[in-house]
């Protein structure tokens, strides 16, 4: 059987149960489970706000509307980032017509805060920070930079719904975190996700820009009362709003979080047992300071693209997170800016983690890295 880098595992029956609640009630749209979401969310992370959108994308590009309105940012004013991630994470930035600067990363992955200080201009106004599968590096030494030089700090958690740092869940420490529930991330729906602003000022516009501007939402206006229907546009908006269909299988979901990401650090934990004598292979480490969701296991080896072969052979598809951006014709100004970026992406592969995995299956895919490492290694 075919082992793929990403099946995600849904508890079809419980949430067949909750989407029939909202089919019955006749409310699929914003609010009823999208509030009923946003709560438990809210209480399960204990981040101070949270508001339920249709992507992680629709979240960075949210963040960053509102502090650039609110804070009157200029067009091309600078937001240091990485160029190790999906490129949505940037394309935000464009979005904004501000301008992506690119810092390194360090061995986790993730932004290395000395390159990150030396990027710091003028013009800065605020850092993007990719916790890379699940890991959160030298968070604490970006959060230090931020304050030290009144910049805004956005928490990219595309991948760490669940992750733990210095015993608490992450996100209460950042200006605003960004999580996404995309169809196989930690916590899959269809496609979703959740900005959590830290101040209040924040979150309230965000609830009204992400319905198009509009003063009062469809479930504010719902019901009996005297001019319920009446509501004011006082900005131009989108439509970034998450829909009940979606909250219902995240509800469900989240119930089974914690005990997902166990088992993904059980497997990550096997791997790296079966892994470690195999000088060829290079594992990404976890900060000391994180209990990871592993919504990626990732390895740094030397002839990838062949590795990615001999895996294919024997019915293995890993994965590679990410390229290098500024390899990318739009971000090519920077190409060649941070060394350690380009060498990862040259070599870096993602190893199948999910949770339809058993450990023989782990032992497998180890043996097979094994073999192809020491086979193109003569």
């Amino acid at each position: 059987m075919a082992t793929n880098v990403f099946v995600p595992k849904f508890h079809t029956e419980e949430i067949l149960k909750e989407i029939r609640d909202c089919l019955d009630k006749g409310w699929t749209g914003l609010g009823y489970k999208t509030l009923e979401f946003e709560n438990k969310w809210k209480e399960y992370s204990g981040v101070r706000n949270a508001h339920f959108l249709n992507s992680n994308t629709a979240g960075l590009h949210l963040a960053l509307n509102i502090f650039k309105k609110v804070n009157s940012w200029k067009d091309e004013d600078e937001i240091i980032t990485t160029p190790l991630t999906f490129v949505s994470t940037n394309h935000v930035i464009l979005y904004e017509r501000l301008k992506p600067v690119f810092a390194d990363v360090d061995e986790y992955l993730c932004l290395d805060p000395e390159s990150v200080k030396k990027k710091i201009s003028k013009k800065t106004r605020a850092v993007m920070y990719v916790g890379m599968g699940g890991n959160t590096g030298q968070y604490q030494k970006i959060i230090d930079l931020c304050k030290e030089n009144n910049l805004k700090l956005i928490l990219d958690a595309a991948h760490m719904s669940g992750t733990k740092w210095k015993g608490k869940h992450v996100g209460s420490e950042a200006d605003v975190s960004v999580f996404s529930y995309q169809a196989v991330k930690n916590l899959p729906t269809g496609d979703s996700g959740m900005i959590c602003f830290r101040e209040e000022e924040y979150d309230s516009l965000a609830r009204q820009l992400s319905w198009l501007g509009i003063s009062k939402d469809t479930y504010q206006r719902f019901g009996k009362g005297s001019y319920k229907w009446k509501y004011d546009i006082p900005n131009v908006g989108f439509k970034y709003h998450g829909n009940s269909v979606m909250a219902a299988i995240g509800l469900v979901q989240l119930k089974y979080l914690d005990e997902d990401n166990r088992k993904r650090n059980e497997m990550a934990g096997l791997y790296s047992q079966l892994l470690k004598d195999n000088t060829k292979v290079k594992i990404i480490p976890v900060a000391k300071d994180c209990y990871s969701a592993r919504h990626l296991y990732q390895i740094l080896v030397d002839n990838r693209d062949d590795i990615i072969q001999f895996f294919y052979d024997n019915e293995i598809y890993p994965g590679v997170h990410y390229m290098d951006n500024t390899e990318y014709s739009m971000y090519s100004y920077a190409k060649d800016s941070c060394k350690n970026a380009k060498l990862y992406s040259q070599e870096l592969l993602t190893l199948p983690v999910h949770l339809n995995l058993t450990s023989e299956d782990i032992i497998l895919i180890a043996k097979v890295l094994n073999e192809a490492t020491e086979k193109l290694a003569k």
